[in-house]
């Protein structure tokens, strides 16, 4: 394997970085047991999230997603001219685990990886612990004697790819509505609690994970209302909290909110999981069954908007990225388009950005970040 000759240099690899999900009801616990690992989750809490991927007989539909995900990614290189590009998948939960692939890309001869994570946002749990496991990985090969470097594409939350798709999918779903429902209709953007802890150190400065999501709504309910002709209202919204009830997360819960929405006259909502990717349990259970059984209690018209998922769009969205990032790395300086106000996000992390809150621990592709050396 040699460094790419082309819009990839000096990358020579790209490595999709996921969460990861079971793929059967015998993988379930198991996969749990890995994500939550040094945190103290009781028993029964897992038990009770297994039910969730249960209800869909045990399978994670996020690894489904990503081979899909991954076939476009692959499509969109290759007619780029980027077909010498190895394209790699790997997962922080469940197989394939980051570092077994990451392992077999250093014997293929893969030595500067650009990496590509599942999330879109800054906080500890959608950046900084991916970056962790990346830096988990290298330490593992370096005590192997086999040196592997890694950058990352910067956040895409306001990437024009990203915003656009999301807009289109929410103006198809007011379409859904029933006729008498889409004139009032309100969009509800959701995405994933986390604790308030974790959101004030969020970001360079803090708070960055609620400032991007309101910043990417604001702009997805501007384009969509733009497209359908008329302002559109909208809420940002939580789904998916997982901690004990004396530990503050982001609120309101979305179910409590389309009850808040009912009780005002709202005449029907669309739900928008921007926050996520693409449809997994968080999307399909939370929102497609969770909160879409609340609609149906109240009587609320509802519609789902879909996700970015392997929308044509959204990947060549994606490798425009990857491109801007080589050439970032080759001295040049590219063209950076965001929309909303925020601006394009770095693309190599500051000291302290997005901290572990229960431990100092080394994160790749940060100012702060020392690869260890070979064996």
């Amino acid at each position: 394997m040699s460094a790419a000759t082309s819009t990839a240099r000096p990358y020579d690899a790209l490595l999709l970085l996921s969460f990861g999900g079971p793929e059967g009801p015998d993988d379930v616990m198991p996969f749990l047991e890995n994500v939550t690992r040094g945190r103290g989750i009781p028993r029964e809490r897992l038990e009770a999230v297994a039910e969730h991927y249960l209800h869909f007989g045990g399978k994670s539909p996020i690894n489904d997603q990503n081979r899909e995900l991954l076939a476009q990614l692959r499509t969109e290189l290759d007619a780029r001219g980027l077909a010498d590009l190895p394209l790699l998948w790997g997962n922080r939960n469940w197989e394939p685990y980051v570092t077994d692939v990451l392992r077999e890309a250093h014997e293929a001869g893969a030595r500067r990886v650009l990496v590509v994570f599942t999330s879109a946002y800054s906080s500890y749990s959608s950046c900084r612990q991916y970056r962790e496991d990346l830096a988990r990985a290298a330490q593992a090969l370096a005590a192997e004697g086999r040196d592997i470097e890694f950058d990352k594409i910067r956040h895409y939350f306001n990437h024009p790819a990203f915003t656009e798709v999301n807009a289109r999918a929410v103006a198809a779903a007011v379409g859904e509505l029933p006729e008498d429902a889409r004139a009032g209709a309100r969009v509800v953007f959701v995405t994933h609690s986390i604790p308030d802890a974790m959101n004030d150190v969020s970001g360079r400065d803090g708070g960055a994970y609620v400032r991007q999501h309101l910043d990417v709504a604001a702009e997805v309910a501007r384009r969509a209302g733009a497209a359908l002709g008329r302002e559109l209202p909208w809420d940002l919204a939580y789904c998916s909290r997982s901690g004990p009830p004396s530990q503050p997360w982001l609120e309101p819960d979305v179910n409590d909110h389309l009850r808040a929405l009912h009780e005002r006259g709202v005449p029907g909502v669309v739900v928008a999981p921007v926050g996520f990717v693409s449809d997994h349990m968080e999307v399909k259970f939370d929102l497609d069954t969770e909160a879409a059984e609340t609609a149906g209690e109240i009587g609320l018209p509802f519609a789902r908007a879909a996700t970015v998922g392997a929308d044509a769009a959204f990947v060549a969205g994606l490798v425009d990225l990857v491109e801007e990032r080589a050439a970032l790395a080759r001295g040049e300086a590219p063209e950076q388009p965001a929309t909303g106000a925020l601006g394009p996000s770095h693309n190599l992390c500051p000291v302290g950005c997005c901290r572990n809150l229960r431990a100092d621990l080394p994160a790749a592709t940060g100012e702060d970040y020392r690869a260890p050396a070979p064996a």
